[in-house]
C-alpha cells in the first residue's frame, strides 16, 4: 500500500525540479554592456563601465567623473591617440578619412596626421576575458594603407580600394585591440592608456590600459536572476509540498483517515493548537482594567 503514496512523492519531486531549472533557464538575465565574466572557472566579474568617458550630464544626480577622453602617446609613430571604452570618443570628431558620415559619431579611437582624422576602430561592447587580462577590439575604422612604395610612410599612401570585381567589403580597415590590467595601486581614479605599436602596415594598433575596475570582483546580483534567497525559498515551498500530500496520500490509503486526521502528524499539530488555546483561555485579559496577583495570608 505505500507504493501508489511514495510513487506520488516522486513524481511530485520530479515536477517540481523540472520546475525550478525553467525557472532559473528563463530568469536569468544577460551580461551588462562593457562587463565580462572570467574565462577560467572562478566565476570573477568584470565591470569597465565606472571607466567610459561620457558627456557632462546637466542633471546634477547624474553627474560622471569621467567626462573626457582618454588620450594615449604615440611616441616613435608621430601621432597621438584619442580613445575610449566601449563607447564613441566624447568630442564629435568629422571627415574622418574612408568612413561615412553617418559612422563618425560611431568613432571610439582616432588620430591626426597631416590635419586627417584617421578612424582605428569603432565602438564595441564586447569585452572579453582571457585568462587574467581583459581584451576589447574596435574594427571598421579607416581604410588600410597601401604601402607599395618604400620611399613613403604608409600613412601618405592612398587607401587600398582592393580589386574592382570583389566590391568594396574587401578594404582592409584599421583596428584597435586595447589589453586591461589590473592596477589598484596607481592612485588614478581613471584608467592610464599607453601605446604598444602597430603591425607594419599600420592596420592594427595595440594599446595596454591600467585601471582598478579591471581587477576582478564579485559579480553583483542582476535583477532577473534567481538569487540564493530564491532558491532556498523555492527549495522549502517544495519541501513543505511534498511533505504535505505525501502525507495525506499516507494517511488516505494506509490509515483510511478522514477529515482534518489525513494531515500529516495530526496528533502533534492539535496537540500545538490546544496547547495555544489553553494557555490564552488561563490568563484572560480584558482592556483598561488592572492585573492584581494573589497573594497567600
Amino acid at each position: 500500500m505505500r507504493i501508489p503514496s511514495l510513487s506520488a512523492a516522486a513524481a511530485l519531486m520530479a515536477v517540481a525540479a523540472s520546475a525550478v531549472r525553467a525557472e532559473e533557464a528563463t530568469t536569468t538575465a544577460p551580461i551588462p554592456a562593457c562587463t565580462a565574466i572570467s574565462s577560467t572557472s572562478n566565476g570573477a566579474f568584470f565591470d569597465l563601465r565606472p571607466d567610459v568617458a561620457k558627456a557632462p550630464a546637466t542633471d546634477k544626480s547624474t553627474r560622471r567623473s569621467i567626462t573626457k577622453d582618454y588620450h594615449a602617446r604615440g611616441y616613435d609613430y608621430g601621432s597621438n591617440f584619442t580613445i575610449n571604452i566601449c563607447e564613441p570618443v566624447v568630442a564629435p570628431v568629422k571627415d574622418v578619412v574612408g568612413v561615412s558620415k553617418a559612422l563618425w559619431g560611431n568613432v571610439s579611437a582616432y588620430y591626426t596626421h597631416k590635419d586627417k582624422v584617421y578612424s582605428i576602430g569603432s565602438s564595441s561592447l564586447d569585452l572579453r576575458s582571457r585568462g587574467r587580462k581583459l581584451v576589447l577590439r574596435y574594427g571598421d575604422g579607416s581604410p588600410c594603407e597601401a604601402a607599395s612604395k618604400p620611399n613613403k610612410s604608409a600613412r601618405d599612401q592612398k587607401p587600398a580600394t582592393g580589386d574592382k570585381d570583389k566590391g568594396k567589403d574587401t578594404v582592409r580597415r584599421k583596428s584597435t585591440v586595447i589589453s586591461f590590467l589590473c592596477d589598484r595601486d596607481s592612485g588614478n581614479a581613471q584608467a592610464a592608456f599607453s601605446f604598444v605599436g602597430t603591425d607594419p602596415d599600420e592596420c592594427a594598433y595595440f594599446f595596454e590600459a591600467r585601471s582598478a575596475h579591471a581587477c576582478a570582483q564579485a559579480e553583483p546580483h542582476r535583477r532577473g536572476n534567481v538569487g540564493p534567497g530564491s532558491v532556498f525559498g523555492l527549495i522549502l515551498v517544495i519541501a513543505v509540498l511534498v511533505y504535505v500530500i505525501g502525507g495525506v496520500c499516507y494517511n488516505r490509503t494506509v490509515a483510511h483517515a478522514r477529515g482534518w486526521r489525513q494531515l500529516p502528524n495530526y496528533s502533534l499539530w492539535a496537540g500545538i493548537g490546544s496547547f495555544v488555546t489553553v494557555r490564552s483561555s488561563a490568563h484572560p485579559t480584558k482592556p483598561g482594567l488592572p492585573i492584581h496577583s494573589r497573594r497567600g495570608s
